[in-house]
């Protein structure tokens, strides 16, 4: 017997995410992942050496199973109390308990109050309150995560306009909705006009996935006050350069923290994360400045895919750029798109492509690296839009 057949059939079945290249050898520019370009503060590495210490003892020790000094200081960076906050190993494990926590499996029985809603809906089906909605494009490890689960999900579509579709999160049925603002992977942010208005009319929990928030122009904290049906979930993975620590939390109303503390892991974040993360809060000037620089490259690079290359190219306010490149006869499109990322692969720089969906398939993701490292992907492309194939 196979032992993987003892496996639940959904499992079976499942597609796992698909993370970006992570090259092990020297050499590569690194454009792929939204990782910061800039190294954390000193202090994280000095609260590491002190949290080790020099025998390493206290890691014979369980962390604080709630992250508690934690998360006071993320209350205290918003302007809340602590019982509105979560710690989680990176945001994805705040998504991850999320899905497990609101999102029903289809072979669950349905919730009673949303089957007597489900005629009034028009639904007719009464397992899809129990769904998990998000917008297509977005983050590709919701489906992910609700499949894990067994779950439906309710998908909006974007048109390439990018406007926040409000009446149709309106009128979802899902019981809780995930969008992710700025937007990934185009890195269109969204007025905290429109959010407010989506967390008035959607009846379910409204998540914004603001990974990317610390680099745009507005972020939904402050609605936090007025809408007990919102979620606010962040990473220190981007900003705070602290990928490979993994630590995210979410701002949300004490009930809803309440619940999250109840599927989460006793010890789901690391003491040398928790630390790392507290002086990485504890330095917030030093942090100012890394997206300062992040934000002043990623403009400069936009405005050169725009006025001197002619690419279409989306109005960030995250660490990324999704831009449609053109190749020497000015043709864009899915094959265009392919030539110019195997062609920057071929000279060591690593961008994104997601050619599964319509909207994204012509475009690329570009991460915000340094400014030598934006110049070799300028030149890289320059040689592209060169290269004899791109002329015949």
């Amino acid at each position: 017997m196979n032992p993987s057949s003892l496996a639940l059939p959904h499992v079976a079945q499942l597609h796992a995410y698909t993370p970006g290249l992570q090259p092990t050898e020297a050499g590569w520019v690194k454009l792929n992942t939204n990782e910061c370009p800039y190294p954390p503060s000193p202090r994280v590495a000095e609260a590491l050496r002190r949290e080790i210490g020099e025998d390493g003892a206290s890691l014979r020790l369980y962390p604080n199973p709630k992250s508690g000094p934690l998360r006071a200081a993320v209350a205290k960076l918003h302007g809340l109390r602590e019982e509105n906050v979560v710690i989680g190993n990176g945001s994805d494990d705040i998504l991850n308990l999320l899905v497990r926590a609101f999102v029903g499996c289809r072979a669950g029985s349905p919730d009673p109050a949303a089957s007597s809603d489900a005629t009034t809906a028009g639904s007719g089906d009464p397992a899809l309150h129990q769904a998990a909605g998000f917008t297509l494009p977005s983050y590709s490890l919701y489906p992910v995560l609700v499949a894990i689960q067994d779950g439906r999900t309710d998908v909006i579509e974007f048109d390439r306009a990018m406007r926040l579709p409000l009446e149709k999160i309106a009128g979802s049925e899902a019981r809780a909705f995930f969008l992710t603002s700025p937007n990934a992977p185009t890195g269109v942010g969204f007025a905290n006009a429109d959010l407010e208005r989506a967390a008035a009319s959607f009846r379910g929990l409204l998540v914004v996935d603001e990974a990317y928030a610390p680099f745009a122009r507005e972020n939904a904290v402050p609605l936090l006050a007025r809408f007990p049906n919102l979620v606010v979930v962040r990473t220190l993975s981007k900003a705070y350069a602290l990928a490979g620590i993994r630590v995210g939390y979410a701002l949300a109303h004490p009930g809803i923290i309440d619940v999250l503390d109840r599927v989460r892991d006793s010890y789901n974040v690391s003491r040398l994360s928790q630390a790392a993360a507290l002086a990485a809060l504890g330095d917030q000037p030093y942090y100012d400045g890394v997206i300062a620089k992040v934000c002043a490259t990623r403009d400069r690079c936009v405005r050169d895919l725009l006025d001197r290359r002619g690419w279409r190219t989306y109005d960030s306010q995250a660490n990324f750029i999704f831009t449609e490149p053109k190749d020497a006869r000015g043709a864009t499109g899915l094959d265009v798109a392919k030539a110019a990322y195997s062609f920057l692969y071929s000279r060591k720089v690593l961008v994104r492509h997601f050619p599964s969906h319509a909207l994204t398939a012509p475009f690329l993701r570009i991460s915000v690296g340094t400014d030598a490292e934006m110049a070799a992907l300028s030149d890289s492309l320059d040689a592209w839009q060169k290269a004899p194939v791109q002329n015949a």
